[in-house]
């Protein structure tokens, strides 16, 4: 029988544990629940300790953000399964089985996402991974079920199993030696991306990604940091360009680079004439950072980028010109 842990990273949350934490322990009896602590300034710490037990707290330094804080506190996590939960998640009962049966029966699949939806509307997909995620040509993410802001109700068109390109770092569960065989997360990213990162060196490393709907979960989404905050914007945007760096196919790495640094600056000057400034110097600032980074992350490269990395050529195109927002008609087009 494989171990898992379910690691939960926290910082100043006590109000989401309280809220979410309960029913993770209500409906993991399988798994040894951890807390990852960012340096809380608040009582999580002395919350957990009073009223869970049998929850396992690690306590990272500093807040270390997403991509550090799981790195530092994973080290000291024993087991074959890592299910990276957001603190605002809600999970189901079962939520786990389906999950395990597959890692045990398919040896090449390294990650896998379960369904999410909507807490707040939970006959809807949510934001943040939907049914699986996919990306275009030019790096856009996109998911089943969500394709930029448009969510589509869950109606059982996506109750199945099947391959995606990247699974939302909301619920991640990953094989803790491929974890360790691609040195985790990028720690440069922070937050933001750095679970599609993460996807796209394991599929260019030979592994498969996995979207399985009997698993179930429900995401707050946006509650430690809001859709529409500037420092969203400046990470979502570096944080592309760098994962773009480190994984395009050496062939159409810089022509791909130009073009989404192209779409970035019609992106800004959206911003202007909507009056979002400090969303334009988000991007500026994002594109500063990312000339800094460029050289160490163009040297993290693998030897075999796939070429083959993206189910549609522009997904802003589909969406913003031929106003399909719905995954399945994607396909339908002439």
């Amino acid at each position: 029988m494989m171990r898992i842990a379910v690691v939960i990273l926290n910082w100043n949350g006590i109000l989401l544990l309280e809220k979410f934490l309960p029913s993770v322990v209500q409906y993991s009896p399988e798994a040894v629940i951890y807390v990852a602590d960012n340096a809380s300034t608040d009582d999580s710490i002395s919350y957990l300790k009073t009223f869970f037990p049998s929850v396992t707290i690690i306590k990272n330094d500093s807040n270390l953000g997403f991509a550090s804080g799981y790195n530092e506190a994973l080290k000291q996590v024993d087991a074959d399964i890592y299910a990276l939960v957001n603190s605002d998640i809600e999970v189901t009962e079962h939520w786990l089985q389906p999950i395990l049966e597959t890692f045990e029966n398919e040896s090449k699949t390294a990650i896998i996402q379960p369904k999410i939806l909507d807490y707040k509307r939970k006959e809807y997909f949510e934001y943040a991974g939907a049914a699986g995620g996919f990306i275009d040509q030019y790096g856009y993410p996109f998911c089943r079920g969500r394709i930029f802001d448009a969510l589509e109700k869950d109606n059982g068109q996506y109750d199945d199993t099947r391959e995606i390109f990247w699974a939302s770092g909301a619920c991640f569960f990953i094989r803790s030696a491929v974890y360790k065989a691609l040195k985790g997360f990028d720690d440069d990213f922070f937050a933001h991306q750095e679970e599609i990162d993460l996807c796209w060196r394991a599929i260019n490393n030979g592994y498969k990604i996995k979207y399985i709907s009997r698993s179930v979960v429900y995401h707050v989404g946006g509650a430690t940091l809001q859709q529409g905050h500037p420092t969203k914007t400046y990470l979502n945007f570096r944080n592309s360009l760098l994962m773009l760096t480190k994984n395009l196919p050496k062939e159409k790495l810089y022509s791909i680079l130009l073009v989404r640094m192209i779409l970035d600056g019609i992106a800004g000057i959206q911003f202007l004439t909507q009056g979002k400034f400090k969303h334009f110097w988000a991007i500026l600032k994002a594109h500063g950072a990312f000339y800094t980074l460029f050289s160490i992350n163009y040297n993290k490269r693998n030897e075999f980028q796939r070429t083959t990395y993206y189910t549609v050529n522009s997904i802003i195109y589909l969406y913003f010109i031929r106003k399909i927002n719905v995954f399945n008609d994607l396909f339908r087009i002439k």
